[in-house]
């Protein structure tokens, strides 16, 4: 089995690899170092979780080691779809770089202009950066690409996904041509393959795994929710998602629960909240300020369930998150993929549990065709209660208590009512009266009913118009 120090990777690399506590590289990292140490163009396909991030970060800070950089002109250029996984790219970075005098800087949105240009004018080593903002920069002048020796798009089928293509075409154009570049996805759509074959040349591919597997490690699971009402459906889905994750137990020690709607991600939290469970919510339209703190909160183990958008699909690295739920099935098949490898990673073991309500079924037959196999079907914690709960009424349907009391009166013969003898029958009283002689134009027992003003119309009203004024 290979080793990391078989990989010719600088000694001061190799350290902070040992101090971090890696031996042996996965296969993604052992094919992939080799070929970008030579200076070759490399393409990586492989599932999330795998260790990607290392397997450019690593001979990148290597090739980088001699060298110097120069004021506005970045050494290297690191692509991501995302900020949160940015953010991962630069975590990776400080911790196999602390022993060399390499610099960075992190572009993305949230962070204020001022602070990321004065580290630009200064002069960086590695730029990482997602593609909206590095162009902002591009475009006001505080930046050139014209010295990018090293090129890096992490995630590029997510880049996709999010509209990002024509930026990176736009990047790549104003990179040189002599660039050398790493191109990292997990799966390889018609989109992808084109970019590939224009902006790369003669790339090693490396490909460990299946596109779009899910890791072995992973249990999965899925729910049939059917609800009732519509008014009352998410209602319901959410006890069963309480539901779920009190059947889990102590096995539950974190998840990530993933929906697919931003509105449905601030709901579910707060719900969950309201019920008692350590929840937070993370999506695109959060603050950055505010995204960091929650997210720093679930990877230091004092948050225990985030509530997410896909923006945290790919670019949480938290080894030790015990289950992913997926609230939604997701729109795209290849999420599935990517919102699954949060959990599972590193060879631990996980738990997907995805909950499938009858209109999402379409859905759920795409992502078992993309990962060809059947996801087992488990009971819904709650199916008793949502029979009882859940069944519509027609509207002619009687209630329970009326039905028996018609059936009561329907067995009981009819008797007749004695009057009571504490009361005497009123002597004084007037029959009543018939209710339809009150209706105008009715006819009742006396004769016609009176029409307009009847025989008592005033004598003045009689009187002609000359009459009156003589009068």
């Amino acid at each position: 089995m290979t080793k990391f120090n078989e990989l010719n990777l600088n000694p001061k690399v190799l350290k902070a690899i040992e101090e971090a506590g890696y031996e042996t590289p996965t296969p993604i990292q052992e094919g992939a170092i080799p070929a970008a140490l030579e200076g070759r163009d490399v393409l990586g396909i492989a599932q999330t979780g795998t260790g990607k991030t290392a397997s450019f970060t690593l001979p990148m800070i290597t090739l980088l080691a001699r060298g110097r950089a120069r004021a506005r002109m970045p050494r290297s250029l690191v692509l991501c779809p995302t900020r949160e996984l940015a953010a991962q790219v630069a975590e990776n970075f400080d911790t196999y770089a602390k022993h060399l005098k390499l610099t960075k800087a992190l572009l993305i949105g949230g962070v204020s202009f001022k602070e990321q240009d004065a580290l630009i004018d200064r002069g960086v080593d590695v730029l990482i950066a997602t593609p909206g903002r590095l162009l902002d920069h591009f475009e006001r002048g505080k930046l050139l690409l014209t010295g990018v020796q090293i090129m890096v798009v992490d995630e590029a089928d997510r880049m996709l996904d999010m509209g990002f293509i024509p930026d990176i075409e736009r990047i790549f154009s104003l990179t040189p041509f002599t660039r050398q570049t790493l191109f990292f996805s997990a799966t390889m759509a018609p989109e992808i393959e084109r970019i590939t074959d224009t902006f790369l040349s003669a790339p090693t591919r490396v490909e460990v795994a299946r596109q779009a597997t899910a890791s072995e490690t992973i249990e999965q699971g899925v729910v049939m929710f059917k609800g009732g009402r519509r008014d009352r459906e998410a209602s319901q889905k959410r006890n069963v998602l309480r539901a779920l994750i009190d059947a889990e137990g102590e096995k539950c020690t974190n998840a990530i629960i993933f929906c697919n709607r931003k509105t449905d991600v601030d709901i579910c939290a707060k719900s969950l909240k309201k019920y008692g469970y350590d929840a937070a919510a993370i999506h695109g339209d959060l603050d950055q300020s505010q995204r960091t703190k929650t997210l720093d909160g679930f990877r230091d183990g004092s948050l225990r369930l985030l509530v997410a958008s896909d923006v945290a699909a790919r670019g949480l690295d938290v080894p030790s998150v015990s289950h992913v739920i997926n609230f939604d099935v997701p729109g795209h098949p290849e999420d599935y993929v990517h919102r699954i490898g949060r959990t599972g990673r590193a060879g631990r073991e996980g738990k997907a549990i995805t909950i499938c309500s009858s209109r999402d079924e379409k859905a759920l037959a795409a992502v078992e065709k993309l990962i060809q196999k059947e996801i087992p079907r488990l009971n819904n914690p709650i199916e008793a209660d949502d029979s009882k709960a859940d069944s519509p009424k027609t509207e002619n349907q009687p209630k329970a208590a009326d039905t028996k009391k018609s059936d009561r009166r329907k067995s009981e013969p009819r008797t007749e009512r004695e009057p009571r003898k504490d009361r005497e029958p009123r002597k004084d009283r007037e029959p009543r009266k018939d209710k339809e002689a009150k209706g105008r134009g009715r006819r009742d027992d006396r004769g016609p009913a009176v029409v307009g003003m009847g025989d008592h119309l005033p004598s003045f009203i009689a009187l002609s118009f000359d009459e009156r004024r003589a009068g």
